[in-house]
């Protein structure tokens, strides 16, 4: 780490893991055990990975779903079952069904006013403060072009979502700040990373007020997903730009930058005080034969301060 008067630079120089995954996302830590979940939308992938074994230990369970990102579910051991976003919706994952039983889940809610819509399918989301679990949708990727015909979903432990935003292109990440008085929502198709007032009443209507700018990217790339750490930092990848960047909670100014060698960066997760960053493809002749070589893969990086620790799905509340 390298640091200045204004900015703080880590650089990673060879990923943790090279596997060429099409689109890695959602990185999730997994306390019980000690490893890091995250997967491979495109090719509809789970990942794991003991962080005690290292790189040979990883296990991949094919699924016929996009699965986009994963959350524990309180009183469950994340060995046998997890929360899964799927494509119509939010399903239990069976971890211990055989490697080729590819429908191996099954749908708890679905999106409301969505069904089995083919069009859109589930991208990023996290568990709020509450049980509830928060999840985008987006135009799926073999019928794009992208649309804005996405939205922010809410489930609550109803058999449908309540949606709480609509007209997006691509929702990702969703966090809050460590009070729990302020969540985050990055929009990246707008370049924009909202805050709101978050209710500490689980029985509000809308939990949402007082949406406005906390971070709006300058550069070529899109901010895309991102965690926060304990002192209310977020740091948020920039698919496009070979960094991530650390944002203050203060300020929402940019105070930190990791930088690596490749270009789509995807998202981030805290173990201790290490971040791990998950990153997609990138076409030959898109990059340097390195930056290509290298992009897919999954980096880690010591930051110096720990994230907050995710909450666990209430899947009867």
């Amino acid at each position: 780490m390298t640091s200045s008067s204004d900015i703080q630079t880590w650089e990673v120089k060879e990923p943790y893991l090279k596997l060429h995954c099409k689109l890695g996302e959602g990185p999730y830590y997994e306390r019980a055990t000690n490893t890091l979940r995250f997967v491979d939308i495109i090719q509809r992938r789970l990942h794991t990975v003991s962080l005690e074994k290292g790189p040979e230990s990883l296990v991949t369970q094919q699924l016929d779903t996009p699965i986009s990102v994963t959350a524990d579910i309180a009183g469950v051991d994340p060995r046998d079952k997890i929360l899964i976003g799927a494509k119509f919706g939010v399903a239990v994952l069976d971890r211990k069904a055989a490697s080729d039983k590819k429908d191996a889940y099954e749908y708890v809610a679905k999106f409301h006013k969505m069904k089995d819509n083919l069009r859109l399918r589930g991208n990023d989301g996290a568990v709020d403060p509450h049980g509830r679990f928060w999840l985008g949708t987006m135009t799926d990727f073999e019928l794009g072009p992208f649309q804005s015909e996405g939205s922010v979903h809410m489930f609550d432990g109803r058999k449908d979502s309540v949606v709480l935003k609509e007209g997006v292109t691509i929702p990702n990440s969703v966090s809050w700040s460590p009070d729990g008085k302020t969540m985050y929502f990055t929009h990246s198709s707008a370049k924009t990373i909202h805050a709101y007032d978050f209710s500490s009443d689980a029985s509000a209507t809308s939990p949402l007020s007082n949406e406005r700018v906390f971070y709006a990217h300058e550069g070529p790339g899109e901010p895309d997903g991102h965690r926060i750490d304990v002192e209310g930092n977020l740091w948020t990848a920039v698919y496009g730009e070979s960094h991530v960047l650390k944002v203050s909670g203060k300020t929402g100014k940019v105070v930190g930058e990791v930088k690596l060698p490749t270009q789509n960066i995807t998202c981030v997760e805290f173990v201790g005080t290490e971040l791990f960053i998950t990153t997609a493809g990138m076409e030959e002749g898109a990059g340097s034969d390195r930056e290509v070589d290298y992009s897919g893969g999954l980096f880690r990086v010591d930051v110096g301060v720990e994230g907050m620790p995710p909450h666990e799905f209430k899947l009867d509340l």
